[in-house]
């Protein structure tokens, strides 16, 4: 083959596959022609991956996605990546799937389609309220929001789906047929236990509340499930606000439903709308200013621990915000995704750097203090001025400070946020990339910044423990870091298993409740005076 059109290495592969637990990853020419596949194709369409090389991707495709598909594929040159979106297969079953792809540009090569199937967002991660199937089904409204920014029809609402409480054992049943009933005009994850969100498919139209009920009633004849459940739905209207401001909404009406279901919802504004709850949120810009200047939160500090050794190497500040600021059922991650949404997280974490900086002299030997920075911030220039001048001032806290850049909001501007971290670089300030492998962004954003430390995200810790597929992906999420040389901490460390299962897969560094809970820095003991010696008379003559 000439040099340009020769297949991409292993490890350069890996990065597309990384994208999402994939069962099948495609190589392809721009226009679709696959050049490479690997993964379950022979138990998905009964062809070997060998036999695909030469054909079109669109024959994977069930034939009413074939145009979308197509059109999604001519932007990938501009956009860099596709983001994750479902699809129906043309397998026997008709099987739908979560497709995301990279585009990729490298010396020697032509340009590729490194393109990736993994499972539905349907198939929750239950152990903690918002966890990927969460993720999975904002990345949808993501995708369609910023879709309708650029005049395409946008999604009209979002329908929540609640089980009551005594019901937990139908749980299951209703994700199932959830997936089951309404995959061919409607996306659903469940987002927390018993708490389901439905979003129609891009250009379908919602079907109503009770077109819903009945589906369900029909495929479960023997439930009462008017009784049983709570439905409701959320106006998408982005009447006034960006595509920014609107999916930081949405992640905020997540966010309140996993916490608190439908009456939280109501409670939160939510059942008026998004615009509605932003302009509200606009009206209560003000007292969230006067709640930083005054510094009306806290920090609490975890120890992160070397794994081998078990020996403290930094702290992470956790902010805890005071009572009475955020609504019943609201903290930490409500509180930074409020700043984010009426454009404070600037102030908030400056804040944060000064009230960090205090604690700063409790500190011994080489440990450091690690701050969360929002992309939002790293990416601005007034921001990048601002942590410079403190550090000026400060010139010791290089000495001690580490920033964790989180994926709360997406980086859009990926050079101004490698310049942020360069400068903190340039003064010996360690970066982590946070909760890595937790949103669609984290694999080219490890491709583009010069990070020391990743951040494992826990739900890849505690998945890990349970099946070999898992443990592979974290060996290989950790093989990749450690080749751009990053060292890896894993997160949620609760049990001594945990602990030696990460060490085992090259984890560096562990956090989480089985090392340290969240607390006040302890400075070390100050070294005990000397014993005297005990002299007798008959010494002193």
């Amino acid at each position: 083959m000439p040099d340009g059109t020769r297949p991409l290495g292993e490890r350069e592969r890996f990065v597309a596959f990384a994208f999402a637990a994939a069962d099948m990853l495609l190589e392809c020419s721009e226009d679709g022609l696959i050049l490479f596949a690997t993964g379950a194709f022979r138990a998905r369409f009964g062809r070997s991956p060998e036999e695909l090389a030469g054909t079109s991707l669109f024959e994977l495709l069930a034939p009413e996605e074939r145009e979308g598909m197509a059109a999604e594929l001519s932007m990938m040159p501009l956009r860099g990546r596709l983001e994750p979106q479902m699809v129906r297969l043309a397998d026997q079953n008709g099987s739908v799937i979560v497709v995301s792809g990279l585009h990729l540009v490298l010396p020697g090569h032509a340009p590729r389609l490194c393109v990736s199937f993994g499972q539905t967002p349907s198939m929750p991660d239950r152990r903690r309220p918002g966890g990927r199937g969460a993720a999975g089904l904002l990345q949808q409204v993501e995708s369609q929001l910023r879709s309708a920014a650029e005049g395409a029809p946008g999604p009209d609402r979002l329908s929540v789906i609640e089980l009551r409480a005594g019901h937990s054992a139908l749980q299951p049943a209703i994700g199932h047929v959830l997936n089951d009933t309404l995959s061919g005009a409607c996306i659903s994850a469940e987002v927390a236990p018993g708490r389901f969100g439905v979003l129609p498919r891009a250009g379908q139209a919602m079907p109503a509340m009770d077109d819903i009920m009945a589906s369900l009633q029909r495929a479960m004849p023997g439930q009462d499930l008017g009784r049983v459940l709570k439905l409701g739905a959320i106006p998408l209207d982005t009447a006034g606000l960006s595509p920014v401001q609107a999916v930081r909404a949405v992640r905020q009406c997540l966010s309140t439903f996993a916490a608190g279901g439908t009456d939280g919802l109501r409670a939160g504004g939510f059942d008026k709308g998004i615009a509605a709850f932003v302009a509200d949120v606009g009206e209560r810009a003000e007292a969230f200013r006067r709640a930083l200047r005054e510094h009306r939160f806290t920090l609490q500090f975890q120890p992160i621990l070397d794994l081998q050794s078990r020996v403290l190497h930094h702290y992470e500040a956790l902010l805890r915000p005071a009572k009475g600021i955020l609504g019943n059922g609201q903290g930490p991650a409500e509180f930074v995704n409020l700043a984010e949404m009426i454009g404070l997280t600037e102030e908030l974490d400056l804040a944060v750097l000064d009230q960090a900086a205090a604690s700063f002299p409790l500190l011994s030997g080489s440990q450091r203090l690690a701050i969360n920075i929002s992309g939002l911030s790293m990416q601005s220039a007034e921001f990048r001025r601002q942590i410079t001048t403190r550090l000026d001032k400060l010139p010791a806290c290089a000495e001690r400070l580490m920033v964790e850049l989180t994926e709360s909001a997406e980086i859009e501007h990926e050079e101004a946020a490698v310049a942020t971290i360069i400068a903190l670089r340039d003064r010996g300030i360690p970066t982590c990339l946070d909760d890595f492998g937790a949103g669609a962004a984290a694999f080219r954003y490890l491709k583009a910044f010069p990070v020391d430390f990743v951040k494992v995200d826990g739900s890849f810790v505690e998945a890990a423990m349970t099946g070999e597929r898992d443990r592979s992906f974290v060996a290989s999420m950790v093989d990749l870091s450690l080749a751009v040389g990053a060292k890896v901490i894993a997160e949620r460390i609760e049990t001594e298993a945990h602990a030696t299962t990460m060490a085992s897969l090259g984890v560096s560094y562990g956090q989480g409740w089985h090392l340290g809970r969240p607390g006040a820095i302890v400075p070390p003991l100050p070294p005990k005076p000397a014993k005297r010696a005990r002299v007798s008379n008959e010494q002193w003559g």
